[in-house]
């Protein structure tokens, strides 16, 4: 007995002394609190979201996280930042970034946008158009289980709708988003899913039990509000001429993304299909299909840059501590069920903030999480379905996400004018903060309380693997 005590007092003792100070702590974070204050509250001010780009707001936020990192060389300190710049997950989905640019744009130029265009308008109905888009990306977001993928699919096609329907382009690309997050955060294959799930120790279809509780009451609103929304869309009343050939690259893209294809599959087969079938229709030779693919690359470079920036940043961030402070600070104060459940989704949410990953966030925080679930007696279920949704809630209304970036790189827009449209994302937020206080769905929020300590989360969960 005496050894347990001892070996606990030891372990106590090494956690207070790896406990990360308010200073150090706030100092870590600020960084991050510079960014917002340089791009958000700037832009917020002037009423112009093109004032500060959003390059030039993490190139200062980035040197100045370099320069108040101390303890290490100035060679060290950049050599870490390049490392969050480069990690294997941002160099997926620069890849990305460049297949979607070479796509959009040869499809694009090759008249694919317009033929698919010109079919979905002759069979979907105006007042129709922004609900049809909402509802075919949480289908497909659903099927795939990817947000990523469903933007990459769906983005495009939706940008030439809003164009020839003369809808606000902001609105639009927000349905296209939010819907991307339907499957994001319930679909059985998704990452965040899975994630959630083997952290908190329960089956896939008990967390999808009580995730349907939470999320489909905020899907049906969302969809009702886009139908609202999209009572005054006209559709042009000329008929179109629909070129069907043209259509099959689109048609490939968004079949072989249900079906379940890797998205740079998906996005290469897409890009094979336009250069055949623009080459051998006339639409453009060889060379105009490279320099079409060459320009849709080109117009992505600005938010690879951004994607790298905020990666290298946010590296600093947790090589300093800040992901460990806010770990640290949100799980001491927690002393009942209602408030471990607040703590879960806090902690989560926080630490998407400072991740721009809401798998990586689930990861990072999952471990802790559970401990303080078993502690005050939060159901796995309820703990996975948090996690899941809150992390989904906050990459979806992330500026700097990759979701957000890929849609506004599609799109030709800043993310922060697709924010204030992004229904799902906050709708989802606002039903789980509501699930939380009043103890819903019932059956998931009365789990038998169970006293244990809370171990401290391990260092190798702060930086995930892949």
């Amino acid at each position: 007995m005496s050894e347990n005590l001892s070996a606990s007092a030891k372990m106590e003792a090494i956690d207070n002394h790896n406990k990360i100070s308010h200073l150090q702590g706030w100092i870590a974070l600020s960084p991050l609190l510079l960014f917002l204050v340089l791009y958000v509250a700037t832009s917020v001010v002037v009423g112009d979201f093109y004032k500060t780009p959003l390059t030039v707001a993490f190139m200062f936020s980035s040197m100045y996280a370099i320069a108040i990192s101390k303890g290490s060389p100035l060679s060290k300190r950049i050599e870490h930042y390049s490392k969050g710049a480069g990690t294997s997950n941002l160099m997926y989905m620069l890849w990305i970034f460049v297949l979607a640019g070479a796509f959009a744009n040869s499809a694009k130029m090759m008249g694919s946008v317009d033929a698919t265009v010109n079919l979905a308008l002759a069979f979907m109905p105006g007042q129709m158009i922004l609900a049809g888009l909402f509802l075919i990306a949480c289908f497909i977001s659903f099927s795939v289980g990817t947000s990523v993928g469903t933007i990459v699919a769906l983005m495009p096609m939706a940008v030439g709708i809003a164009e020839a329907a003369q809808c606000h382009l902001p609105l639009v690309a927000a349905c296209v988003v939010g819907g991307a997050f339907f499957g994001d955060n319930l679909s059985f294959i998704s990452d965040t899913t899975i994630a959630a799930t083997t952290t908190q120790g329960c089956a896939l279809k008990d967390k999808f039990k009580v995730n349907a509780f939470i999320v489909f009451p905020a899907a049906l609103v969302v969809f009702v509000i886009y139908a609202v929304l999209g009572r005054s869309v006209q559709v042009p009343v000329e008929a179109q001429t629909i070129e069907w050939l043209k259509v099959l690259p689109y048609v490939a893209v968004l079949l072989t993304a249900v079906i379940g294809w890797h998205v740079m599959a998906i996005l290469t087969l897409g890009i094979g299909l336009c250069g055949v079938i623009g080459i051998l229709g006339g639409s453009y030779g060889i060379f105009g299909w490279f320099d079409a693919m060459g320009s849709g690359i080109m117009n992505m470079a600005e938010l690879m840059i951004i994607t790298m920036m905020a990666g290298g940043l946010l590296e600093i961030i947790r090589v300093n501590g800040g992901v460990q402070y806010i770990i640290e600070r949100l799980s001491s104060r927690v002393n009942s069920r209602r408030g471990a459940e607040w703590a879960i989704g806090a902690l989560v949410s926080l630490v998407n903030v400072c991740t721009a990953n809401n798998t990586v966030a689930i990861l990072a925080v999952g471990n802790i999480a559970k401990e303080i679930g078993t502690r005050f007696g939060v159901d796995p279920r309820k703990s996975a379905s948090i996690l899941d949704t809150f992390s989904c809630c906050v990459q979806g209304l992330l500026p700097y996400g990759a979701q957000l970036l890929l849609a506004a790189g599609i799109a030709k827009l800043n993310p922060i004018q697709m924010m204030p449209y992004l229904f799902y994302p906050i709708a989802i937020g606002c039903v789980t903060f509501c699930a939380i206080l009043i103890g819903y769905p019932r059956r998931f929020s009365m789990h038998e309380t169970v006293q244990a300590p809370i171990i401290p989360v391990p260092a190798d969960a702060l930086n995930p693997k892949g």
